[in-house]
């Protein structure tokens, strides 16, 4: 029989909410098995920018990367969140190891291509390294991952939270018997974005392409349900997207099946 364990990914709207974040701590605290916590962060990173003077460039909400950006989201994805979040950890007892994508060498990618649009220093994964992951998890830690992969050839690259937590835990199904839990401020995916209670509570691949097509699901969701199905389709058990407070309430938010 395979231990357990999850994949916990959280966003900037977690971490920049206090209440949100003890709510994902307690859970933390309270939740069985191994455990990796991916994160996050674009909106700290998009406010510290603006702070210093460089405007952050966004096309359909993804970042645009180039070398001045990359130096900011390394700072803060690599070091104010990733360490603070490690920090609250520590706190509670739960022994976790920052990491990014270069440290053990987790996680390789490749400078994604220009076609339509150059995203720059954007990275698209090529490899998880599940043997180091397990090996840091069999230990007793919890390691905490953060945006950002290397190419091997000393190049930081800025990385999809979503998308690392899910070939993390496509990684780690061989070994493991996983969950894969995307964390938000909702309740799960709603059918009606004004009703906060309208909670899908099971969602196929088919289901969400309909549902996208009838504008019912917004194209912030159509990621995080891609990536979600992927996982499955990779081995993970369970995904989940559910609110930050109901980590551990497996009744709660939308299950996806494919």
């Amino acid at each position: 029989m395979k231990n357990q364990l999850t994949v916990y990914k959280i966003g900037g709207k977690i971490i920049d909410n206090p209440t949100h974040m003890k709510a994902f701590l307690f859970g933390i605290k309270q939740s069985k098995g191994h455990k990796i916590i991916v994160h996050g962060g674009g909106n700290t990173a998009s406010k510290v920018m603006n702070q210093i003077g460089l405007k952050p460039k966004m096309i359909d909400g993804r970042r645009i990367t180039d070398a001045a950006a990359l130096e900011i989201v390394t700072m803060v994805y690599g070091g104010l969140i990733n360490k603070r979040l490690v920090a609250q950890l520590q706190s509670i007892g739960v022994n976790a190891i920052g990491l990014s994508g270069a440290d053990g060498d987790i996680i390789r990618a490749h400078k994604r291509e220009v076609r339509e649009i150059d995203y720059g220093w954007v990275g698209d994964i090529d490899e998880v390294n599940g043997k180091a992951l397990s090996a840091i998890c069999k230990n007793e830690n919890v390691p905490v991952i953060c945006p950002l992969t290397h190419d091997g050839n000393g190049h930081m690259l800025n990385t999809n939270a979503d998308t690392i937590a899910s070939q993390v835990a496509i990684a780690l199904a061989q070994e493991f018997d996983i969950e894969l839990v995307f964390c938000f401020e909702l309740k799960g995916v709603l059918s009606n974005y004004d009703d906060k209670q309208s909670v899908i509570p099971e969602i196929s691949r088919k289901d969400a392409a309909q549902m996208h097509n009838k504008g019912i699901i917004n194209d912030g969701m159509i990621p995080k349900l891609k990536n979600g199905f992927d996982a499955l389709e990779g081995g993970v058990r369970n995904v989940f997207i559910k609110h930050v407070e109901d980590i551990n309430d497996i009744n709660a938010g939308t299950t996806l099946d494919l």
